[in-house]
């Protein structure tokens, strides 16, 4: 592993810094994706995503090397996707395989594109952009999301579009001390830092805090939609950025994950994921499990004017301080959040990680 020292993440500007692509990467929910190709961007990289005949997600560059036209243009024949303009035809692995107007007697172009390794899980679709060798490495797969899947956790997912940096975002989310922009959107009070640790690869912070929210009784999902319902009580939250996401647990009752997709420097796409156990009622448990299904189902999403409402007021404050960098604003900036500069030390780091591989 590459070495690095601390003078040289301070030569790095958080606000310009590359990200670390020997990673996994969201680019899509799975519903996104249907019978039709897929442009998406990953870190100014154009990329479209298709279903083959097994209804396996490819993902190949999104350029046709004849004409460099969009191949999202195009349209999927059985397991290849045929560009729309003349015909040519690619596979998974980025070969041509068809013209369509070449004779028997000429052999097909001898051109390769860029092919991605993809996976698709916990409802998700994941790229590694990076080096395929450290796929045999600590990467091989995309970080899980049991929850997804369990019959006891209710989902709600919120699609971040922000105009900012990566680093603004993942800062906002690390920051227990902007609860007051939130109002009746803040799931917590009064966070107090009790514990902080970091390394390389994540940092970890942990708050005594106040919940509004309490899971435990068969009407406590109300409390979603009714504000007055709430009580404060004494819960532990703890917030970690594992890079390069982010995930959250309050108490018992909540887990929360972000699923970042940086688009350039200046936009970052992300996936806000909210959680609300239902662990507490054991009696649901011994239910048929079509009937937990249908209920995880059917409350998918009871969470979303809280998340969108949260997301829509934290964008408006990234979108400020983005705006202000560009300006080239020469007024200092103080940071004394001690777990936002282990943040910035860490996303610093893992640039030059990549650098240095």
């Amino acid at each position: 592993m590459a070495e690095f020292s601390t003078n040289t993440t301070k030569t790095v500007d958080i606000r310009t810094c590359g990200i670390n692509l020997n990673h996994w990467y969201v680019a899509a929910q799975s519903l996104e994706l249907t019978d039709e190709p897929l442009e998406v961007t990953v870190w100014h990289q154009s990329i479209v995503l298709y279903r083959d005949e097994q209804r396996r997600v490819q993902a190949i560059e999104n350029s046709c090397p004849h004409r460099q036209v969009k191949l999202s243009s195009g349209k999927i024949v059985g397991s290849h996707l045929e560009c729309a303009y003349h015909g040519w035809r690619f596979n998974s692995e980025g070969k041509c395989v068809f013209v369509p107007y070449l004779s028997k007697e000429n052999k097909l172009p001898n051109c390769q594109i860029v092919f991605y390794p993809v996976w698709e899980s916990d409802g998700f679709i994941w790229l590694f952009l990076g080096d395929s060798k450290k796929l045999q490495d600590a990467y091989k797969q995309p970080l899980k999301i049991p929850e997804w899947g369990h019959l006891n956790y209710i989902a709600t997912v919120s699609s971040i579009e922000c105009r900012g940096h990566f680093s603004f975002l993942i800062e906002n989310l690390m920051d227990m001390y902007h609860g007051h922009l939130h109002e009746d959107y803040q799931a917590w009070n009064s966070a107090k830092l009790a514990k902080l640790s970091s390394n390389e690869k994540r940092v970890d912070a942990l708050y005594e805090t106040e919940s509004y929210y309490k899971i435990d009784k068969i009407w406590s999902i109300s409390q979603l939609f009714f504000p007055r319902l709430r009580r404060l009580h004494p819960e532990l939250l703890q917030v970690s950025y594992v890079y390069p996401h982010w995930m959250s647990t309050l108490g018992k009752d909540f887990k929360i994950y972000c699923l970042f997709c940086p688009i350039n420097k200046t936009y970052t796409r992300a996936y806000l994921i909210h959680f609300t156990s239902l662990n507490a009622f054991w009696r649901l448990h011994k239910l048929p499990i079509w009937f937990r299904r249908w209920i995880k189902n059917s409350l998918f999403g009871s969470a979303q004017k809280m998340l969108d409402g949260l997301v829509k007021q934290d964008i408006t404050m990234i979108e400020q301080e983005q705006q202000a960098y560009l300006k080239g604003s020469r007024q200092q900036t103080y940071e004394v959040n001690p777990t936002i500069i282990k943040v910035q030390t860490m996303v610093k780091k893992q640039f030059q990680l990549y650098k240095n591989d």
